[in-house]
């Protein structure tokens, strides 16, 4: 037999139970989720950044990480809105390498699944109750989302994930804005028709159940570069890129049009010392046309504490060990220049 079956896991229920969610945390996550929404809807005009390490490894570096960016927002509050990514989920394309917190709590260590739903769901109310950030998280499982239904503010479909039913089927059930990205190859219209789904309401099964679900009205675009049939990185970040995408969407009968720019993997070439600069020419996009301007609701952008990447067990804290992210000063600087830059 190729599968065995270990061992059958606690379902959400049993395990909010477990790690229950205080009325003050509640309260917090609503207003945060409102808050984000109100940017997708075109009601509040900061822009919203996604920002944090490409996976959450260590829980104590990364919420050392957040915990930094309270007094950053606290100083940009007019201009920007911040989502602090914990990313425990992570896509990988051989499927080799750390799949993310909710495979390896421990990076150095073996899979458990129990524990790495148990230590996602902690890292992610530490986060909130330490913070008052609802934070982001991408949705590599889609059965696996109940287990932090409330407490994301933002929720990602990843490149590899988009064409695939069930994502698209579960952002229609989420209560948070859900952003498709564009597929590695680059293709527009496999992402549109995403949202266009997920913006619908639909019947179907999840976890075991019969669903119905309402649609979703904030699912929305994320462009982050595509990869030439020669294995080149391609981008789609400039002007022309984010000129079609309007196209795009005025073809198309979708609630609340938007789109975040992701800065780093095929936009970048993975060169997170790149975002910088990716971000002030979509800003600059902006300034020269208003229904980018209208389009473009904020950023997502890969950083930790220190630059660069390194591997599992080699031991700098708060360096990435997936795909390399710019460190901390750079990180707070470019804040502090986008909000300067943002009219």
């Amino acid at each position: 037999m190729n599968m065995v079956f270990e061992r059958k896991l606690t379902i959400p229920a049993e395990v909010k139970e477990m790690h229950p969610l205080t009325k003050e945390v509640v309260n917090t996550v609503e207003t945060k989720r409102q808050e984000i929404k109100n940017v997708f809807a075109g009601k509040d005009n900061r822009l919203l950044l996604i920002i944090g390490p490409c996976s959450a490894d260590k829980e104590e570096s990364v919420l050392d990480y957040i915990n930094r960016l309270k007094p950053v927002q606290e100083k940009v509050k007019d201009k920007i809105l911040i989502c602090p990514r914990i990313y425990t989920n992570k896509p990988r394309t051989t499927g080799e390498g750390y799949k993310g917190m909710v495979h390896q709590p421990d990076p150095t260590g073996k899979s458990d699944m129990f524990k790495g739903i148990l230590a996602t769901r902690q890292i992610h109310m530490k986060a909130v109750e330490e913070t008052g950030f609802a934070c982001a998280d991408e949705m590599l499982y889609p059965e696996n989302y109940r287990y932090l239904d409330d407490l994301l503010g933002y929720v990602a479909v990843g490149a590899r994930s988009v064409e695939d039913q069930q994502h698209r089927l579960t952002a229609s059930g989420i209560e948070v804005p859900v952003g498709m990205k564009n597929p590695t190859s680059g293709d527009f219209t496999v992402m549109m028709n995403a949202i266009l789904a997920a913006q619908k309401p639909h019947t179907f099964i999840y976890r075991g159940w019969e669903v119905h679900s309402a649609g979703n009205p904030y699912a929305h675009a994320i462009l982050r570069g595509s990869t030439s049939k020669h294995g080149n990185n391609v981008p789609n970040y400039h002007y022309e890129d984010l000129v079609r995408l309007c196209n795009e969407y005025e073809k198309r009968d979708l609630q609340n049009p938007a789109v975040i720019v992701d800065t780093n993997h095929s936009n970048s070439n993975k060169n997170p010392f790149e975002q910088y600069r990716i971000v002030m020419d979509v800003l600059h996009s902006c300034k020269h046309d208003e229904r980018i301007k209208k389009l473009v609701k904020g950023f997502m952008i890969e950083s930790y504490i220190e630059d660069g990447c390194q591997k599992p067990g080699e031991g700098c804290y708060g360096k990435s060990i997936t795909d390399p992210c710019l460190g901390w000063e750079k990180t707070e600087k470019l804040i502090y220049d986008i909000g300067e830059n943002w009219k």
